[in-house]
């Protein structure tokens, strides 16, 4: 049997018509998906005994990252009292860290050298106090990271903008600011010493 080239053209434009009218017809179902009983977060409903589509949280669930069992790496308090020591240890590479965290986001205000005089200040913000204050060197290092989590006076708060073990770093770089001014003489080397003494005359 001989089939027609024609007649076969002509079968397979049919075929492919028939095709996408049942691709199209089925799509129009797809709409009943879309309005398909189902329940949406807090709506009423009859199928639980407190008459609510949300079902409660199992009993002391936590959502993943929210345990937070380390009070003071979490709160810069102890039993509700400022600590004066870093929760880890005080590494270069932490100090190097708390600086360029400072310089991003403190020195705006503080400036770099922790004077208070920073950009925002000389451009019309209320001015922050010195570090450098007796005041202010008296200060426990959990004192610094409770005001950068939470925020003191027209200080706004930077729990969302700076990670806690970078709020930890920043308030250690603090101290070594406080330190750089204050620093003992005891602490420099004695060759070191005798140039102090003769650039203070």
């Amino acid at each position: 049997m001989r089939l027609n080239p024609d007649n076969f053209g002509a079968r397979l434009v049919r075929l492919a018509a028939f095709m996408a009218a049942a691709v199209l017809l089925s799509g129009c179902d797809l709409q009943d998906m879309y309005r398909q009983p189902k329940t949406e977060p807090y709506m009423s409903s009859p199928v639980f005994a407190d008459g609510t589509s949300a079902r409660p949280l199992e009993a002391d669930t936590v959502a993943r990252g929210h345990l937070r069992t380390n009070e003071v790496f979490y709160t810069g308090k102890l039993n509700g009292k400022e600590v004066d020591a870093l929760p880890f240890p005080v590494t270069k590479a932490v100090l190097l860290r708390g600086q360029g965290r400072f310089d991003i986001f403190c020195s705006p205000c503080h400036d770099r050298a922790g004077n208070g005089n920073g950009m925002i200040v000389q451009r019309g913000y209320r001015r922050p106090p010195p570090y450098h204050t007796p005041q202010m060197r008296a200060m426990a290092l959990g004192h610094f990271f409770d005001v950068i989590s939470n925020g003191f006076g027209v200080m706004p708060d930077y729990a969302a903008q700076i990670p806690v073990e970078d709020r930890w770093a920043i308030a250690a770089y603090v101290r070594t600011l406080q330190f750089s001014q204050y620093a003992p003489l005891a602490d420099v080397p004695a060759g070191e010493r005798q140039k102090l003494k003769e650039a203070a005359k």
